[in-house]
């Protein structure tokens, strides 16, 4: 799929009241270790914790509140159409609240998969993920490193990397929305504490 805009952004869009609130609200809750979706939901032993920290390190805690949704999901909507992707969406998975704290990382990935949803009864059976959503909890002043970071190659893993940091989401309460097969990653926090809101938004195949 070729695209005009990889990502659409919003600085500073978010109050920080409400950034305020999501951090303190996710501080209030049990985190666990992140996981890629080659591990799922099965425990793991110490062998395959160690393999998977060389990919992704990183401690989550999810939330499905309303209040956050009603915050972030009119811009995606707005990007889907100011970007040009007009993609269809209609629901959004749990809210990821996620806390990258001095050598934690997450490594290159996308966040849509190669099957469709198959979850019978549920409003995501028979979709995937289309587009993702990063929104910045912390203020750049209070962590160093854990820059978001994408690869335009398009897809194409024969052409070069093109690498492009997005700095535009640095202020607090900004956000951006991308295409869910974008290729992107999150770098090693060298200094203090990076909060963040992730939510995919799911939809029917593409044609």
């Amino acid at each position: 799929m070729n695209l005009t805009n990889y990502y659409w952004y919003f600085q500073s869009i978010i109050p920080v009241r409400i950034c305020d609130d999501i951090v303190r609200y996710g501080k209030q809750l049990q985190d666990q270790m992140a996981v890629t979706g080659g591990f799922g939901n099965k425990k793991l032993n110490q062998k395959q914790i160690k393999d998977l920290k060389k990919k992704r390190n990183s401690n989550i805690v999810w939330m499905s509140d309303r209040w956050i949704y009603k915050e972030i999901q009119p811009y995606v909507h707005q990007a889907n159409a100011s970007a040009g992707w007009n993609f269809q969406w209609d629901f959004s998975e749990s809210c990821q609240f996620t806390k990258y704290e001095k050598g934690q990382f997450y490594d290159w990935h996308c966040d849509s998969w190669d099957k469709i949803y198959d979850q019978p009864n549920t409003p995501s059976h028979g979709k995937i993920r289309k587009l993702s959503v990063t929104v910045s909890l912390s203020d750049p002043k209070d962590y160093k490193g854990g820059e978001l970071e994408f690869d335009f190659r398009n897809m194409d893993p024969d052409k070069k990397p093109n690498i492009r940091k997005c700095t535009e989401i640095l202020p607090k309460g900004s956000l951006v929305v991308f295409p869910s097969f974008v290729w992107h990653r999150v770098c090693p926090v060298k200094k203090g504490s990076r909060y963040s809101l992730v939510i995919w938004n799911l939809g029917w195949p593409f044609k």
